[in-house]
């Protein structure tokens, strides 16, 4: 490619509203424009990186076994009713209808129909295993869309769908998948962990992301680095603190605590170890009534934990009695507790509420929690002789220096960009949906199902937030939208430098690398900006002074100075770095 037939849009500032550093570098680089909250236009350098991805999310694909499908953007309703989520998914999902008034939806991912091509298609066991996977354009309706493509509302993702006869089957579909998200990652060139994580709405048994290692990244991952154990914060377990309860020791007191609602603030008044209060959080779950006329009854749930830990809300949510549960409202807290929030504890609430404690909190002794009455706190509160033994439960977020789940280390916490989540399903949609096989008796079986996406664009932000500096992106060399840029010093003047650039430059496309002449006649200044702004991993600067020595000068773009290449070796040394290069990353 020559410059000169090519769009650089490259611009010395970035919008006010770009927030984080992968924004800015892609607005800066020519790479998307802005048309609406969430939505971008991709310019060409941009599409040049989108395509460098998908090339190698196919290959992989391809060679773990999966089929290449193009799925509807535009599904029926009727699809997401039978499977449950036309209610359950909320207002990210778009929803309209067409002139015949029936409903549709723009689709954010697709089990929905992948499951009816399955239902359609599958009749009998001799047809599994099989892949199905596609790339192609979804749209979820993101309240706040920021941070460029890191979060929009339109995006480009690879989703893919496996199906088998068993759980046994299932697993090894998902293994060949995670082991393929490996592979792609790793020629990604970035920097990664794989994590257990939680399945959110997509529903399944288990699942992995796949995160990019980056302080900007909205994930807190905790990992063991003396073991394999590695998830996310919101799927960690967080085992008790103590190894056992100690003994009563204390007489429980009724505490005057003045203006000090926090544990922190309580703590300080009292002289005591944070780690000695005890927080409460209250939620109320809305339960139909026996009839339909009956009045909606409202279970109200007190949970305990430390006084320095956090609620973590994805595990409290998936306990028994608790889908659907939010956090009660100040009426409904003075109701049951006689005091507003800030002095609530267990002993003598109002009316009777459902108690959990977290795992720590059960093997606490001589602790301190609020009294329900303003201004006091109960000190010396042990279980089993001011309060039942408790009903417990993994409640609370890890944090550093926790006991990694799998007794190996402690915890280490650090922020990742997801870019990839591979899911075992089941028979979440098969059934929903009855998508069945018949198995050797000829009876008909639930398909199980996993699926495997990853975000094609999103990987774009997150390779930029991992490698970048103060002149512009660092693109790792397998998804650059160029791998090399020829700056010719005095293109448009000097017969030498343009016949020697020419000749580098035919010889570089006759090997297969991707490489951009700048034949545009710009000063040098003008054209390193672009360049490095741009990204391109790979520089050879020619001109008349050099050649005269000759010399040529190559810069990968994370170097800090120049070295000297001979003129006539100059492409072949360059085209074995890059092998070299392709070679580590494959």
């Amino acid at each position: 490619m020559k410059a000169s037939r090519f769009f650089i849009g490259t611009l010395k500032e970035a919008p006010a509203d770009a927030e984080i550093v992968s924004h800015q570098l892609m607005m800066r680089a020519g790479m998307i424009r802005r048309v609406a909250g969430g939505i971008y236009d991709y310019l060409p350098i941009g599409l040049r990186a989108i395509r460098k991805v998908e090339k190698i999310v196919r290959e992989e694909m391809d060679a773990a076994g999966a089929l290449e499908v193009l799925l509807p953007a535009v599904q029926p309703a009727e699809l997401w009713q039978e499977s449950g989520r036309w209610e359950q998914y909320g207002p990210e999902l778009l929803r309209f209808k067409d002139r015949h008034q029936r409903e549709f939806v723009v689709g954010p991912t697709h089990e929905e129909v992948i499951t009816d091509v399955a239902r359609r298609e599958i009749r009998s066991y001799r047809q599994l295993p099989v892949n199905f996977y596609q790339i192609q354009t979804k749209f979820r309706d993101e309240i706040r869309p920021r941070f460029g493509v890191m979060r929009g509302r339109e995006f480009i993702m690879k989703d893919a769908y496996s199906f088998d006869r068993d759980t046994d089957g299932l697993k090894a579909s998902y293994q060949r998948m995670y082991d393929a998200y490996v592979r792609i990652f790793t020629r990604l060139g970035l920097r990664f962990r794989a994590v257990e994580a939680d399945n959110g709405s997509i529903g399944g048994s288990g699942s992995h992301e796949f995160h990019v290692i980056a302080d900007t990244g909205e994930d807190a991952i905790a990992f063991c680095p003396t073991s394999d154990f590695a998830a996310n914060v919101e799927a960690a377990e967080a085992l008790p603190l103590l190894p056992a309860r100690g003994a009563a020791d204390a007489a429980l007191t009724k505490t005057s605590t003045p203006g000090r609602a926090k544990c922190e603030a309580v703590a300080e008044l009292l002289g005591l170890p944070l780690e000695r209060t005890v927080k409460s959080i209250v939620l109320a779950v809305d339960q139909p009534g026996a009839t339909p006329d009956a009045a909606v009854h409202t279970q109200i749930w007190m949970l305990l934990l430390r006084g320095d830990h956090s609620l973590n809300e994805v595990k409290a949510f998936k306990l028994p009695g608790l889908g659907g549960a939010r956090f009660a409202t100040e009426a409904e807290i003075v109701e049951h507790f006689g005091t507003p929030p800030g002095y609530l504890g267990p002993i003598a609430t109002r009316k009777p509420v459902k108690l959990l404690v977290d795992r720590t909190v059960a093997r606490m002794s001589d602790f301190v929690c609020g009294a329900n009455e303003a201004d006091f706190h109960f000190t010396g509160v042990n279980w089993g002789r001011d309060l039942p033994e408790p009903d417990v439960a993994d409640l609370r977020n890890v944090v550093a220096g926790d006991p990694s789940p799998d007794g190996r280390g402690t915890i280490e916490l650090c922020r990742g960009i997801e870019v990839g989540h591979v899911f075992q399903l089941g028979t979440k949609y098969s059934e929903a949906m009855s998508a069945t096989y018949l198995d050797e008796a000829g009876k008909p079986q639930p398909l199980q199902m996993g699926c495997y996406g990853i975000g094609v664009t999103r990987i774009l932000g997150a390779a930029i937030e991992q490698n970048y500096d103060a002149r512009g992106i660092i693109w790792p060399t397998s998804i650059a939208p160029f791998e090399v840029v020829i700056c010719p010093m005095g293109y448009d003047r000097s017969e030498t430098v343009r016949t020697e650039a020419d000749r580098v430059y035919a010889a570089l496309l006759a090997a297969g690398v991707d490489v951009v002449l700048d034949d545009r006649g710009e000063r040098p200044g003008v054209m390193f900006a672009d360049w490095e702004l741009i990204g391109v991993p790979h520089r050879l600067v020619i001109g008349d002074r050099g050649l005269k020595d000759g010399k040529v000068e190559y810069q990968g773009r994370r170097d800090a100075e120049a070295t000297l290449l001979p003129v006539a070796e100059a492409d072949r040394l360059l085209i074995a770095r890059l092998q070299e290069a392709r070679g580590a990353a494959a």
